[in-house]
């Protein structure tokens, strides 16, 4: 039971901040800087608008993905094991799927663009890389302790 309310306190508070920093800039926030500019933009793709072409069946592909991946998550031990870590993953997913289904597409704001133009990205991507970076490191740290 400790577990599942870890979970779901990362999981309502990423969802929370993301959505409340998307509608700073959706509200028309928006500061230009040498070095990273924090601007509105609607991403209609994945990362890197990856399968923007799929158009409004992108939401549903993510939506199924997105389910999958939480049905797998209470099926195995996972959850038990990453509670906090799995509920930053799963809220920024959620974060960014929620804005499929009411916005024009994924609210993007911040933008680095010195020395190269680097993709557009929000809190909910940083939540998902942060995430993910960290349980391949749990798990790394975990296999070698087996050995």
């Amino acid at each position: 039971m400790r577990t599942i309310v870890i979970f779901l306190l990362a999981l309502v508070g990423t969802f929370l901040i993301d959505q409340n920093l998307k509608e700073i800039f959706v509200a028309g926030y928006q500061k230009v800087g040498h070095y990273i500019s924090l601007e509105l933009h609607y991403n209609k793709g994945v990362a890197f608008s990856m399968l923007s072409f799929l158009g409004s069946y992108l939401k549903w592909l993510q939506l199924f993905f997105v389910s999958g991946i939480i049905i797998y998550l209470f099926a195995s031990d996972m959850i038990k094991k990453y509670p906090f870590v799995l509920g930053l993953l799963v809220g920024g997913a959620l974060g960014n799927l929620y804005d499929r289904f009411t916005r024009e597409g994924v609210v993007d704001y911040i933008y680095w663009h010195r020395w190269f133009s680097y993709p557009v990205f929000n809190y909910a991507d940083i939540m998902v890389f942060v995430s993910i970076v960290t349980l391949i490191w749990f798990m790394v740290i975990e296999e070698k302790r087996k050995r």
